[in-house]
């Protein structure tokens, strides 16, 4: 357990973050939003799945962000023949020692990048099902802790393109966020012709932090603070997606608890220590989203799952509507004219 000296402060972590958000966008251009959200996945202990269509660099973010961190990283090519074994890994028979060995799966890594997961059988998907939500495996009846920090980063196509199977609900309630990179603009695009040229940048990107500061940097983010009225308005944004008649499925408790992790993350590298309503507000899109499922209607009408998202943001009261109060971070702080300090 890390103590509280043991753990890197706001400032540290935002010197860390800046080093690393650096560089991840020398290789992808003109998508900061993109990069910054990787990293509050990153710092939440969470996992993320890009999607987008082929070309856009889905795994070249993913692939950025790995080498960016010293830290054991394997990449899973997902295909039709994939076998779950060959993820979690398999009990083979030592002739020698007249037992059986534990082969450990490419899974055993602190990122790893599960490319085209969609491509995979519903069956090898559900591989990853145990160790994203509790970091193990269980194979033949024992469990391999998997190491900290542990994230998987997930892209995957467009289920309408072909060769590809639709994630079940509960893979993608596993996946803290989603995001797609979308078109570079014109300047971005110009600009990848001159760095992408020749040569991948890939090539000489170095680490810029360690693991284990990512873990200081993960027990920091764990220390800021959520308020009563805060905690309650995540509350409140998820149990909308329940009961909004334009979806057959709303957002799970697991929803709440990633989007209150992910909004801890984005106000330490806001360098405050306590959580605004507008984090959750940024975040409820990409953390939500992807969880909810419209109704046969809502399809016919095109209307999509951020439409309802963007619905729900606009009728659910912010926590300062409700008190009374005027707006202002000492509702949210603790209460203190310093704030809340860990």
């Amino acid at each position: 357990m890390t103590t509280y000296d043991e753990r890197s402060s706001l400032p540290d972590l935002t010197t860390t973050t800046e080093r690393v958000r650096r560089s991840v966008e020398n290789v992808i251009e003109g998508k900061p939003e993109i990069v910054r959200l990787s990293l509050t996945v990153l710092l939440a202990e969470g996992h993320l799945l890009i999607e987008d269509v082929p070309g856009v660099g889905k795994t070249m973010l993913a692939k950025a962000l790995a080498r960016s961190i010293d830290c054991s990283v394997r990449r899973i090519q997902f295909t039709p023949d994939l076998l779950p074994s060959d993820i979690t890994g398999v009990s083979v028979f030592d002739q020698q020692r007249r037992d059986f060995e534990f082969k450990p799966g490419a899974i055993f890594a602190q990122i790893v990048i599960g490319d085209e997961i969609n491509r995979a059988s519903p069956k090898t998907q559900s591989a990853l099902l145990e160790s994203m939500e509790e970091r193990q495996v269980t194979v033949d009846g024992h469990s391999y802790e998997l190491p900290s920090p542990f994230m998987v980063v997930a892209t995957q196509n467009p289920v309408e393109m072909e060769g590809t199977y639709p994630l079940p609900e509960a893979q993608r309630d596993r996946f803290m966020a989603r995001v797609s990179i979308g078109y570079p603009n014109t300047e971005a695009e110009l600009q990848m012709l001159d760095v992408h040229g020749g040569t991948s940048p890939l090539d000489d990107l170095q680490p810029v932090a360690h693991a284990h500061e990512i873990a200081k940097l993960v027990d920091t983010v764990r220390t800021v603070h959520v308020a009563e009225p805060v905690r309650r308005y995540a509350v409140d944004l998820v149990a909308a997606t329940r009961r909004h008649p334009d979806l057959r499925l709303g957002a799970s408790p697991r929803a709440t608890l990633h989007l209150v992790r992910a909004a801890r993350a984005t106000a330490a590298l806001a360098g405050r220590d306590y959580v605004l309503p507008d984090d959750l507000q940024a975040l409820a899109v990409p953390v939500l989203a992807h969880r909810l499922l419209p109704t046969a209607q809502a399809q016919l009408n095109r209307r999509t799952a951020e439409d309802v998202v963007a619905d729900i943001l606009s009728s659910v009261r912010v926590p300062s509507a409700e008190t009374g109060a005027p707006p202002g971070p000492h509702l949210y702080d603790g209460g203190r004219p310093g704030g809340r300090r860990p």
